[in-house]
């Protein structure tokens, strides 16, 4: 019998279509999504979710049906979970690191280890850059039990793409986390810059270290760009774990402009004292729920986060409670274990 999963609930966007692709691949549970993106103002599968669905099922060996760029609805019918060596394309400078976070909990729950490389952007604007997913998110999937080797193999932003990173996934032995603490931070500043002047990132770097002191380091140049491109981001290390804040490069905004995007969330964040920000919050939920034990601490839950936890819920009964507490922090915890 099909799950029918509502792609307009919360937010409306795909992560209701990511993270419902990666549960039914590890549930075993066909489901059928329906006002795909409904929340956005293109709705429908653009290339990149697309290509999220079409690796999920190469993985699975799955049946699908209504997979066309701009379906508003799909059927989705798993089938065994197969380890193996795996290479996707999204076909535009949409974000590779959101293929690979929606086929990283199949493989994590595969029987042997797992290769897979993904083309497409790796630094792109509203979704995961790739120095959030090294430095922040595969550090923490490690210690609770999933490890993930992730490599860089090629710059890509929009709107030109040609970026590829590739992961190393072995099986997962899933450990509950318990993260409440950080402790004092340290500050480290980067930004790379892709087809345009150097001087740019080297503005951003002195931007950032006039607002926190970071020391002002040297940008990044890629060689052989496929396009122009820019990114910053501020790496937070504390006793406890990571934290990535990240300013992307438009056209028509100021280096000053993208370094204060990367400060304010940084300023924000630490003013709370949690360990977890908004980002990595979202992404913990899974894991927990497949650890079926945990908690952290972190900032307001976005909608983004609540909508996913909405999405476990109906595939595995599983619920998290999102507790305010005192100076704008939260308690998030998995409260309800699965059917």
């Amino acid at each position: 019998m099909l799950l029918h999963v509502d792609g307009s609930m919360g937010e409306g966007g795909g992560q209701v279509l990511r993270s419902s692709l990666s549960l039914s691949a590890i549930t075993g549970r066909a489901f059928r999504i329906d006002a795909i993106r409904a929340g956005r103002s293109k709705p429908g599968l653009l290339r990149q979710h697309l290509a999220c669905v079409r690796a999920a099922a190469e993985i699975c060996g799955a049946r699908i049906e209504g997979a066309q760029l701009g379906s508003t609805s799909l059927v989705f019918e798993p089938g065994p979970i197969r380890a193996g060596s795996f290479a996707f394309a999204v076909g535009s400078a949409g974000s590779a690191n959101l293929v690979l976070q929606t086929v990283l909990p199949i493989l994590w729950h595969a029987q042997d280890v797992s290769e897979v490389a993904v083309e497409g952007g790796t630094h792109n604007d509203w979704s995961p850059p790739f120095p959030f997913l090294a430095a922040c998110f595969a550090p923490v999937m490690a210690r609770m039990g999933a490890p993930v080797d992730l490599a860089l193999e090629a710059h890509g932003f929009y709107p030109a793409g040609g970026g590829r990173v590739r992961a190393l996934v072995e099986p997962a032995d899933w450990q509950p986390l318990h993260w409440l603490e950080r402790g004092e931070v340290s500050l480290s500043a980067h930004a790379v810059v892709s087809g345009l002047p150097l001087k740019v990132g080297g503005r951003e770097l002195v931007a950032l270290d006039r607002a926190l002191g970071t020391g002002r380091g040297k940008p990044h140049q890629v060689a052989n760009p496929r396009g122009p491109g820019n990114a910053c981001w501020l790496h937070a290390r504390f006793p406890t774990g990571d934290a990535v804040f990240t300013g992307f490069g438009r056209k028509g905004v100021r280096a000053e402009e993208v370094a204060a995007e990367a400060i304010d969330a940084y300023t924000d964040w630490l003013g709370r004292d949690v360990p977890v920000c908004e980002h990595l919050a979202d992404q913990l939920l899974l894991p927990i729920a497949f650890a079926g034990e945990g908690c952290f601490r972190t900032v307001e839950p976005s909608l983004h986060t609540r909508t996913n936890a909405d999405v476990i819920a109906a595939f595995t009964g599983q619920r998290f409670a999102m507790t305010r507490e005192t100076r704008g922090a939260w308690r998030v915890e998995l409260t309800a274990g699965g059917e």
